[in-house]
């Protein structure tokens, strides 16, 4: 591939900018595809571990009940429960030294209704909890404060609320943070607005700013009864690699705790193991997804070996009188070889161009995040896709006998 290659062909794209046109399409469309399609499996993938990471760094969900009981193990799930004192052994650093915290939520008694200023609104989450509640499910307040654990121990008649609470309590345009300092009636019981928790949004299953928490205690007191038994418990392990060995120490002590148990009694949800499922899940995808926008790329190089044939039976006479003023064989197969592979390049850039451009919106609702790799492989493939597809036509001008092409009408 010389200089004088390249300026043949050249002329050759410019001398037929529809055909050309066209042909760069097709390489254009699968270039933006490949881009595109990656790009949402990607951004797939962090909306998953956004959403998952919102829930809190390094936990574990623990609630009665677990699996594929079946009716050999139903009664026993449906009488043991989770107690205040299996929430204090979990505590003990001597029987689990890969557990950091360990934060108990209670639910508060079925469908709780707010009420402040005339309107009313059902709260999506009402939880009684802990003043560890805030740090390991990564829930800060963004005004006011979170309660403390003296309030847990006094049974403070305090709440923090999600945004949506708010809103649905003040309306759109209300300030979530002048309900601080005021009272609303959660049910049948008044609670003072302590704190507004930040917006998490949706996590793909529910809103996540739909939520009320309360100290526990107060919970029991106003809603539950104090039954000393646990909801769930949120554990949070001691560092990214201590989640397998915390959950182990998590049913080892609820085992010896309740005696008659098993391993299946307790449902240990483990947030690392979720996350890697789903980011096994997310790359299965994005390979798919890469895989059908690449027949769109064949797809267009069968468009430029097409296109290359016609242009070789178009200059046929053009060939034979090259060749007749001493052309050589390589040369007439550079020219039409350089044809193609120019073809591919640029409709490669223009591909790279729309694709970055439309992974700059939100499809279907995730946020695209282009891969640099794919860029790269989706170029790569277009120029070799170019070169594959216009050996042949390259190959058959380079081939013809100057009397035969001089002879051609």
């Amino acid at each position: 591939m010389n200089l004088e290659s390249i300026q043949m062909a050249l002329r050759g794209i410019v001398a037929n900018r529809m055909r050309s046109a066209l042909t760069m399409l097709g390489i254009l469309i699968g270039v933006g595809a490949v881009i595109i399609l990656v790009a949402v499996g990607a951004g797939s993938a962090t909306k998953t571990r956004k959403s998952l990471e919102a829930l809190g760094s390094n936990t574990l969900t623990v609630s009665a009940g677990g699996f594929g009981q079946g009716n050999r193990g139903g009664t026993q799930s449906r009488n043991l429960q989770i107690t205040d004192a299996d929430a204090v052994a979990l505590s003990d650093k001597l029987q689990a030294p890969d557990i950091a915290a360990v934060v108990p939520t209670i639910t508060g008694g079925g469908s709780v209704t707010a009420a402040a200023d005339g309107a009313s609104a059902t709260v999506g989450q009402f939880l009684g909890t802990s003043e560890a509640y805030s740090a390991v499910r990564n829930a800060p307040v963004e005004a006011g404060t979170f309660f403390t654990a003296a309030d847990v121990s006094n049974h403070a008649s305090v709440v923090v609320i999600g945004t949506t609470v708010a809103k649905n309590l003040l309306g759109a345009t209300g300030d979530p943070n002048s309900l601080i300092g005021q009272p609303v009636q959660f049910g049948s019981h008044s609670l003072t607005v302590i704190g507004v928790l930040k917006t998490k949004g949706s996590n793909g299953f529910q809103d996540q700013d739909d939520i009320a928490l309360v100290p526990y205690t107060t919970v029991r007191d106003n809603y539950t009864g104090n039954t000393g038994t646990i909801s769930q418990l949120i554990v949070q392990a001691s560092g990214g690699n201590a989640t397998g060995p915390a959950q182990t120490e998590i049913t080892t002590i609820l085992q010896a705790r309740h005696k008659g148990s098993t391993a299946n009694s307790f449902r240990v949800l483990n947030q690392a193991s979720l996350l890697q499922t789903a980011n096994a899940n997310n790359r299965t995808f994005t390979v798919l997804l890469g895989s059908v926008a690449a027949i769109s790329l064949l797809v267009g190089g069968i468009g430029v070996m097409n296109i290359m044939l016609v242009t070789v039976t178009e200059r046929t006479r053009e060939i034979g009188i090259r060749k007749a003023i001493g052309a050589r064989t390589s040369a007439i197969l550079s020219q039409f070889l350089t044809e193609a592979v120019l073809l591919s390049v640029l409709g490669g850039l223009l591909g790279i161009a729309a694709g970055i451009g439309g992974s700059r919106f939100n499809i279907v609702g995730v946020q695209p995040v282009v891969q640099s790799y794919s860029i790269i492989l989706a170029f790569a493939v277009a120029v070799a896709v170019g070169l594959f597809f216009g050996i042949y036509p390259a190959s058959r001008a380079a081939k013809l006998r100057p009397i035969d092409a001089l002879r051609y009408e």
